[in-house]
């Protein structure tokens, strides 16, 4: 599929069918991850994928959206390693980078996926809950799992985020 289009195809999907994502589904997505760039090639990046339906029963109590994280075959749980950070800013957008191409990966294999950081309300707990290491912090949840639904979207018109009309695309305006 040519990128663009995958790009403009994806969408945040929250309702799943009970078939879970197979482990080299998982691993894909996670490589697309670990190949995202990253401020001096840090990766700060860590992953933890949960399965199990009792770990993402409790995970889901800390949220608003605890239905999604309940209902979803997979969770990745991705921190930053603040031992690998060397600039806390920069290092967050890595990781923006790397979820971004997770979920590209997911879509392109036919999955859904959705960026959960509502769940950094209770970052501290959820670090407790699943007796993570003090240098790591949580940035966000991705649900993942066979689109039980079909989303849609919108965006704004390219124009009106310009700060200014740049000449290649002053005829389209």
């Amino acid at each position: 599929m040519d990128m663009l289009k995958l790009i403009k195809s994806r969408r945040s999907i929250r309702k799943y069918k009970e078939k879970i994502p197979s482990d080299k589904e998982i691993k894909k997505i996670l490589e697309a991850g670990r190949w995202a760039p990253s401020g001096l090639n840090n990766q700060p990046w860590r992953f933890l994928v949960i399965k199990e339906k009792e770990i993402k029963e409790k995970i889901a109590g800390f949220s608003k959206y605890g239905y999604i994280i309940k209902n979803t075959g997979v969770i990745i749980v991705v921190f930053l390693d603040k031992k690998r950070s060397y600039h806390y800013q920069k290092d967050i957008m890595a990781i923006g980078a790397c979820i971004q191409n997770m979920l590209l990966q997911a879509h392109s294999l036919g999955l859904g996926a959705c960026w959960l950081g509502e769940i950094l309300n209770k970052r501290k707990e959820i670090e407790q809950l699943l007796n993570i290491d003090k240098n790591l912090e949580l940035m966000a949840l991705i649900s993942l799992g066979y689109p039980k639904e079909k989303s849609s979207s919108f965006r704004l018109p390219l124009k009106d985020l310009l700060i200014r009309p740049f000449s290649l695309l002053k005829s389209s305006f």
